[in-house]
């Protein structure tokens, strides 16, 4: 995470692998400050590099995840059908390049296989226990996660019940969600 913002506000994004599918949801709320300059924004993306399909879900500075959703697809043209490499690439960029090292975001992204987090200071994490959360409701969406995890609902409905409960708990998250699910081949 970038040293100049410790905190990011203005959203949640989580991300599940359960039972061959992999969802990401985000919430719609944008913050300048403490006031709320839009409450439907979509933070969270399908891009189709080559045929592939990837969901990506961003929190931080809204300009900042664009470049580095550009930056993500082009990395997939370069090593098409490899997720984990163009993370990996993307993350060394991010942490080397003196431009992109000012940039103020976090993704979640997914092929439908794999589910990584990609941080500014050059990280591409694979989270424990198949659940992924960035942003500023991030840990509400995590602890909630987890808590439902092992029932019988689907990733699709652990995005959304963990969303809303960091939306009732997190003042820079709302309730105006947006999941997109990749299914897993078996």
């Amino acid at each position: 995470m970038n040293s100049r913002n410790n905190n990011w506000h203005g959203t949640t994004i989580i991300g599940v692998s359960k039972n061959n599918s992999v969802s990401i949801a985000g919430d719609g709320q944008v913050t300048l400050g403490h006031t709320v300059m839009k409450g439907s924004a979509k933070k969270v993306q399908k891009l189709r590099p080559g045929g592939l399909e990837i969901i990506v879900g961003f929190a931080g500075s809204t300009a900042d995840a664009f470049t580095l959703l550009e930056r993500l697809e082009r990395k997939l043209e370069t090593f098409p059908g490899n997720l984990s490499r163009a993370a990996i690439e993307l993350a060394k960029d991010w942490r080397t390049d003196k431009y992109l090292r000012n940039l103020e975001a976090m993704l979640v992204v997914t092929d439908g296989k794999d589910l990584f987090i990609i941080s500014g200071s050059g990280d591409v994490l694979e989270p424990e226990g198949n659940i992924a959360a960035v942003g500023s409701g991030g840990n509400y969406a995590l602890a909630a996660a987890k808590a439902i995890y092992d029932t019988e609902i689907s990733s699709e409905k652990i995005c959304e019940r963990a969303l809303k409960i960091a939306a009732d708990i997190c003042v820079y998250t709302n309730h105006n969600i947006v999941i997109e699910t990749i299914k897993k081949e078996k």
